[in-house]
């Protein structure tokens, strides 16, 4: 579905992914771990063309996206939910996923906006009780809820989340990750940047290491959250305590 070859990318003249290679097969979570700066975001940001590629491909559904706009990459199928949320403040629960669905709605005129919306709510019954509500009044649980059901509005075959558990509870967390094994359950793809490591590689089928811009290391989920470089980096003391607070 998606592969990225010898990707580079950055801000002016800062250099910051460095000939990144990884590939995502349809039905997978793939997950991408790394520390503050690795490059995470900007990879995001890059595929979902946000950012400009100065070096390699970005091949999404056998088309190469790499001086693609972000429009024609949300046509062609792939959303991106950011960090931070970002919803619309001032805009109702409802008018923050009718927007998200604009791009289906311009691509088809007899789009149906109510099942759309039905099926969202279906996923996130908390957004239909705040449906008429503020997205700034939200709490920052029912926000990313917002981001996700925002981003699956456009009818996306990839998702890609960057960093969906920051600011949250831990229970709030187990729910949202709940919901990501569930969109994958319903056909969706996943690549998802978290620095909760641990919790990431126990719902993905694979994962890449970043490391200044760089992949360092990839491979099955468990392969990964087994390895001790991964442990003692990522991991860390924080092993035993998210098995309480974020096992699926």
């Amino acid at each position: 579905m998606l592969k990225i070859r010898n990707l580079e990318s950055g801000y002016g003249k800062l250099r910051v992914l460095k000939k990144v290679s990884l590939h995502v097969d349809a039905g997978e979570i793939v997950t991408l771990i790394g520390a503050n700066g690795a490059g995470k975001t900007t990879l995001l940001y890059t595929i979902a063309g946000m950012i400009k590629a100065t070096g390699g491909d970005i091949v999404l559904f056998d088309k190469n996206l790499r001086n693609a706009s972000p429009q024609h990459i949300v046509k062609l199928g792939c959303s991106l939910v950011p960090e931070g949320r970002q919803v619309f403040a001032t805009l109702s629960v409802t008018d923050n996923l009718i927007l998200g669905g604009y791009v289906q709605y311009k691509r088809d005129r007899h789009y149906n906006r109510q099942a759309e919306l039905a099926a969202i709510y279906d996923i996130f019954p908390v957004l239909h009780d705040r449906r008429e509500q503020l997205a700034g009044t939200l709490s920052g649980g029912e926000q990313q809820m917002l981001a996700m059901g925002r981003a699956l509005m456009a009818g996306p075959k990839l998702i890609m989340m960057d960093e969906p558990s920051t600011g949250l509870a831990p229970l709030i967390v187990k729910e949202i990750f709940k919901i990501i094994i569930r969109l994958r359950q319903a056909g969706n793809t996943v690549l998802l940047v978290e620095q909760n490591a641990k919790a990431a590689l126990g719902i993905a089928d694979r994962g890449y290491v970043l490391e200044t811009g760089k992949i360092i290391l990839q491979g099955p989920a468990d392969d990964l959250l087994n390895n001790a470089d991964v442990q003692r980096a990522y991991l860390g003391r924080d092993v035993d305590a998210d098995t309480a607070t974020c096992e699926i």
